[in-house]
């Protein structure tokens, strides 16, 4: 099983910016997908910004142009720096990876606990 460890979250004034990050650990042969989502109370969660193996990137239309999703394979660290944020940015944010722990074995998913975002003034 791998464990996701998400940190960055916190309390930040519209307009201004955090920086997301979220380190796997474990038995990992290969992780092929990692990601953003969140959710807010009432709602399901949402996808925010994933990006896969080969570096293609997907943010949800809400996000783009915003936010910036990186990653870095060797630590099999993913981060999520967010600019320009406004109140509807304001979520628990998740950290999402589909990996393999051998090459024969299927795809599987970890989510991490989830990091809180506040953005108010």
């Amino acid at each position: 099983q791998v464990q996701l460890v998400e940190s960055g979250g916190g309390l930040v004034q519209p307009g201004g910016s955090l920086r997301l990050s979220c380190a796997a650990s474990g038995s990992i042969f290969r992780i092929y997908t990692m990601g953003w989502y969140r959710r807010t109370p009432g709602k399901e969660r949402e996808l925010v910004a994933v990006r896969n193996i080969g570096g293609t990137r997907n943010y949800s239309d809400s996000v783009k142009g915003r936010f910036t999703i990186s990653r870095d394979n060797t630590n099999n660290t993913v981060y999520l720096q967010m600019n320009n944020l406004n109140a509807e940015d304001t979520a628990v944010y998740y950290c999402k990876a589909d990996y393999q722990v051998t090459k024969m074995s299927g795809l599987l998913i970890s989510w991490g606990q989830g990091t809180q975002v506040t953005v108010s003034s």
